[in-house]
């Protein structure tokens, strides 16, 4: 065993007769920043929701702290989730009329692990992430802001993986420079790993490793 936080082996996926991951293989090591790329829509935030555990419609084996996740139950995958993944969505799911520390809290209140410690924690990580701690509501914020506040929501319960989908899509190279050197900070600190789709040239030469997903394979990608 290699003591991959995540190991992948063999994933395949189909849409009808639309096959977009295919024999796929993947590891992430601990505190290892691994970029994922490809053209739009070959299936880059499918390969993301599986290896989040958000997707358990597939073939192959998935190793997630390793434990096999197409052998457990829901309620166990919820709590793997919970305790071991972070996510950053695309469209950042954030509750507009509430403000950024209680969009970082929604996740522990849904869980029912609302405590105070996880209540310290919120406040620490928009501290170091520079946000307001007030009761501005978050559509009031910058698109920006509202990024930070979708990390600092992920990575609230001290995560060992972020997922983290286009997270500086529509941002400004400023603006995604950035949230990826808060992140860079972050992950020196805590020592979590990063999956994430991207695009930007900038932030891809900040990777570990640049893997393509093409024609439904992953293929590493070499300076």
């Amino acid at each position: 065993m290699n003591n991959y936080l995540i190991h992948a082996q063999s994933i395949c996926k189909s849409f009808q007769q639309l096959k977009v991951l295919d024999n796929a293989d993947f590891t992430l090591s601990k505190g290892e920043f691994v970029a994922i790329t490809g053209k739009s829509g070959v299936g880059k935030s499918t390969l993301l929701g599986i290896l989040g555990g958000l997707d358990p419609e597939f073939q192959g084996k998935l190793l997630v702290n390793e434990i096999d996740i197409t052998r457990t139950s829901s309620a166990e995958l919820s709590k793997i989730r919970r305790e071991f993944l972070g996510f950053i969505f695309q469209d950042f799911h954030l509750l507009p009329n509430l403000n950024a520390f209680d969009n970082v809290l929604l996740p522990a209140i849904f869980s029912g692990t609302d405590t105070q410690k996880v209540r310290d924690e919120a406040s620490v990580i928009l501290s170091k992430l520079n946000l307001r701690n007030d009761n501005t509501a978050t559509k009031l914020l910058s698109r920006g802001e509202r990024q930070r506040v979708a990390t600092a929501r992920a990575l609230v319960n001290n995560p060992r993986v972020l997922l983290a989908d286009e997270p500086t899509a529509s941002l400004d190279e400023d603006s995604e420079e950035n949230l990826f050197d808060l992140l860079d900070s972050l992950r020196e600190e805590r020592g979590f790993a990063i999956i994430a789709v991207l695009h930007s040239k900038n932030i891809l030469s900040r990777a570990d490793r640049v893997i393509e997903l093409k024609r439904g394979v992953l293929n590493e990608k070499h300076s």
